[in-house]
Parts: structure tokens; C-alpha cells; sequence
């Protein structure tokens, strides 16, 4: 089998952590966000995985090498001169995804969630059609497009955008599966495959729905990134917990939703939790309190600081009794000086900040 994954651009929802390193390779739960997907799709059997690329393919060739030999698949990266939106790259990639009959994932590279890709090919392959959308349950169906399929079956019958009244509630998960065949709907300029092909499929009852169980969340912006932490490691917790505690699978959680690298040192008096992760040799001193936070590799939290809700990016340190809250994102290598109150600020790499920050800004 063969995969897509759209990976796309500059990853400015995500600034500033992107100003360091493209989207898919910040890290997720100590992994790079698209390490984990690549991982789910070999597990279902996946060979050759396409980037569709734009941005800085050079950095992730090098770092992807690694990935490609350890999991002996093919990694290519098909880079566009101009965006192509989310039809388009298939139509680029035509060669690996159109090679031969087997069906081909595509899937959002800011998209996380359970991955039940064994299953979800096993039920493209069962209804035998053009292809198959993922769907998740959401609590507010107003803000997103819905997919309403025919009464008793699986099968797509229309979408509706934002609906004022209740059609219901699943929407698009970012998630797909194609016969190769429907290559032949797309041509090689930008394209939007919710607002061009979908809708040609369902018209000849073709696209079929399958109902993703667990968590998903996209997390392409520093809150939905937070969120996404948090639901990823209440799953780890509750299904993989024995695996998890082993040193030896490089990362271990503990009470309260905890992950941490062994690399990193944490003061025996820190309270950590709930819904905190600590990267790679990261260093949190005494009396520290972290709290739905993320703290990426080789950052510094000093003794009695109080990170709460906030991404401490690489290299940065955080002083002794400073407070940091309210969805703070610190992009690489930045200081914050001791006793100092930050809210809500986005701070730019390479920044020494002295001086409290007491409302959401920039810091450039």
C-alpha cells in the first residue's frame, strides 16, 4: 500500500515553534508530529509514503533518512512549486499512487488521533468503492462541515458547511483512503479535494464514511497543540500504560498524565500533572509546578517556577519564581529572567525577556 500525507507550508498557526523547525517535525509527545503517522501506516502495511512538501524539504530529507532505513519503507518527497491546496499533490505524485491497483491513504499532516488505519483499510476494502472519508463526533457540529450519509448505510449523500440546523454531527477527520482511479478526477493544478472531488464522488455514490473511535484533534495552532497533548496522553494512559512505564521504549509516564524522556533530570521536589510532557534532556529544578504544558528537548525550568497551559520551546530557561501561563508558546532559545509574570505571550526565537509580560502578545 501507499501513502500521501500533506504536509504543506509554513506552519504559521504554529509559530513560533515552526520559525525552528517545519510542522511535521516538531515534536509530539516527545516524537515528531509526522513520526507517529508514519509509524500507523506501516503498521497497516504501507511501503511508499509520499510528503507533499513545500517548505524546507531539505531539512526533513535529512532527518526522514533515519526514519526510511529503520522502517525499510520509501519516503518521496514531492515538492510544489506553487501550492496545489489538497487535490493538487495527487495529481503530482501520480507515479508512486497510481503504480499499481492497491488503494492509497492521504491524511493531513496536522492531524492527530488514534490511527486505526489496519481498520480503516480493512472497511475501504470490504465496500469495494472509489474511497472512504474518517469521521469523528464533535460536541458543536455548527463550525464545521458535516458529512451526512444516506439513511442505514455508510454511504455519503452530501456535505453541509456550518449548518444552522442539526444534520448532524460528523465531520471530515482529514483522513482518506482512494482507489487509484481517482486520479483520474484530478488534474495537476490546485485543487481542493472537500470542495472539487468529493463532491464528484458522491455523486456517483462512491465515497463512503467510516466512524473514527477515540480521540482526534488537529493540532496545527499552540492551543489545539495543548489540547491534542492532553487527549494523546489520557489514550497512552489508559491503553498503553504498561509499555510506557519501560525505560527502555525511551519515554515512561507516570500518575497524572506524565511523559518524560529519561534523558531529562527532575528535581525529586517538582510536582508534574496532570497532562505535561518533558522532552529530551530537559532539566526542571526544585519546587517546580508544571500543568498542562509542554516542555520541548534541552529547555531549563528553573527552581519554583510555575509553568502552566504554555509551550516552553528548545534551549529556552525559564528563571527561578517566574510564572508562566495562559498559552505562552517560547520558540528556541529563549530566557526568561527569574521572578518574572508572562501571560499568554508568543515569544519569537533567540529572545531574552526581562520584564514581566502581563497581557497575550508578540515579543519580536
Amino acid at each position: 500500500m501507499k501513502a500521501l500525507i500533506l504536509v504543506g507550508g509554513f506552519g504559521t498557526r504554529l509559530r513560533p515553534l515552526t520559525l525552528s523547525w517545519p510542522k511535521p517535525l516538531v515534536e509530539f509527545c516527545n516524537k515528531a508530529i509526522i513520526l507517529h503517522q508514519i509509524e500507523a501506516l506501516v503498521k497497516a502495511g504501507v511501503k511508499d509514503i509520499v510528503l507533499a512538501v513545500n517548505y524546507r524539504p531539505e531539512v526533513m530529507v535529512s532527518v526522514l533518512k533515519k526514519t526510511e532505513e529503520e522502517l525499510g519503507i520509501t519516503i518521496t518527497f514531492s515538492v510544489e512549486n506553487e501550492p496545489l491546496d489538497t487535490a493538487g499533490p495527487l495529481a503530482l505524485a501520480r507515479d508512486i499512487l497510481g503504480k499499481d491497483d492497491s488503494p492509497f491513504f492521504v491524511l493531513n499532516a496536522d492531524v492527530t488521533c488514534t490511527y486505526p488505519f489496519e481498520a480503516f483499510r480493512d472497511f475501504h476494502l470490504a465496500h469495494g468503492c472509489e474511497g472512504s472519508i474518517m469521521v469523528t463526533k464533535v460536541a458543536e457540529p455548527s463550525n464545521y462541515g458535516v458529512v451526512v450519509t444516506k439513511p442505514g448505510t455508510t454511504i455519503i449523500d452530501r456535505f453541509v458547511e456550518k449548518p444552522v440546523e442539526f444534520v448532524g454531527n460528523r465531520i471530515n477527520a482529514g483522513i482518506y483512503i482512494f482507489h487509484p482511479k481517482v486520479l483520474d478526477r484530478i488534474e495537476l493544478r490546485p485543487t481542493s479535494i472537500e470542495k472539487e472531488v468529493f463532491p464528484a464522488i458522491v455523486a456517483d455514490g462512491q465515497l463512503h464514511s467510516y466512524d473514527l473511535q477515540g480521540f482526534w484533534m488537529d493540532v496545527g495552532q499552540p492551543k489545539d497543540y495543548i489540547a491534542g497533548t492532553c487527549l494523546y496522553l489520557s489514550h497512552l494512559t489508559a491503553t498503553h500504560s504498561s509499555l510506557l512505564s519501560d525505560p527502555t521504549k525511551n519515554k515512561w509516564v507516570y500518575g497524572g498524565n506524565v511523559l518524560v524522556d529519561p534523558t531529562a533530570e527532575v528535581d525529586p521536589t517538582a510536582v508534574l500533572g496532570p497532562n505535561v510532557v518533558i522532552g529530551a534532556g530537559v532539566k526542571i529544578g526544585a519546587g517546580v509546578r508544571l500543568q498542562r504544558c509542554i516542555i520541548l528537548s534541552n529547555a531549563v525550568v528553573r527552581d519554583h517556577a510555575w509553568v502552566a497551559n504554555s509551550i516552553v520551546g528548545w534551549n529556552s530557561n525559564v528563571g527561578r519564581w517566574t510564572r508562566v501561563e495562559n498559552i505562552t508558546v517560547l520558540g528556541d532559545d529563549v530566557t526568561i529572567k527569574d521572578e518574572l509574570y508572562v501571560n499568554g505571550a508568543s515569544v519569537l526565537p533567540h529572545k531574552s525577556i526581562s520584564t514581566s509580560i502581563t497581557e497575550p502578545r508578540i515579543v519580536m
